[in-house]
């Protein structure tokens, strides 16, 4: 009787989290222009498409995939790097010749305990690490890198989640990725 008491505690928390996260991303995900006049240390002000995270063959919970993109569009936005952060799907992003798109798999996840954490600060540990991957629309990679991202001593599990999207995003702002030519009038058509 405990155990489904617990799944059914577990199913509505991962409910929660993932609600939350979502009107949260209405609010920071949405499609962020830079104020015009700002660049980010070149001439062509790229936009970017942030594709759904990849497990790839780890059993990561919906809420973390949720989680890692979701911070992933707020911290993007933040660094005012790109032009406009689109979310995967988004039919406008199909319309805008300077775009790349950021793919992200997962390569290793560790659950965690929040509980051992709050006991033992030398355990409980909950790590990601993920590959990042900055593609032109025709599947050149202008930046590939591994991240991380953890939570040791107290914090929500989640937790980890925001702290590898703000890594990502440092990664991408602190990286000299070489941005691919700007699509001539020509080209920009045939993207």
């Amino acid at each position: 009787m405990k155990t489904s008491k617990q799944n059914v505690w577990t199913v509505c928390v991962a409910a929660i989290v993932m609600i939350m996260f979502a009107s949260q991303g209405q609010l920071f995900g949405q499609t962020a222009a830079v104020k015009s006049g700002e660049t980010s240390g070149s001439e062509t002000q790229w936009c970017v498409k942030v594709e759904r995270v990849d497990s790839a063959n780890f059993d990561l919970a919906s809420s973390f995939q949720v989680a890692i993109y979701e911070n992933l569009l707020e911290e993007l936005n933040k660094t005012r790097q790109f032009k406009q952060v689109f979310r995967d799907g988004d039919l406008k992003a199909t319309e805008t010749s300077n775009l790349l798109v950021l793919k992200t798999t997962v390569v290793k996840y560790t659950p965690g305990s929040e509980t051992r954490r709050a006991v033992t600060t030398i355990s409980g540990a909950t790590k990601l690490k993920v590959r990042s991957e900055l593609l032109t629309p025709d599947g050149k990679v202008v930046f590939e890198r591994a991240v991380n991202g953890d939570v040791r001593f107290f914090g929500s599990n989640l937790r980890a989640t925001h702290n590898l999207a703000r890594n990502i995003a440092k990664a991408l702002k602190k990286s000299s990725w070489s941005a691919p030519e700007q699509p001539s009038s020509l080209d920009a058509g045939q993207l």
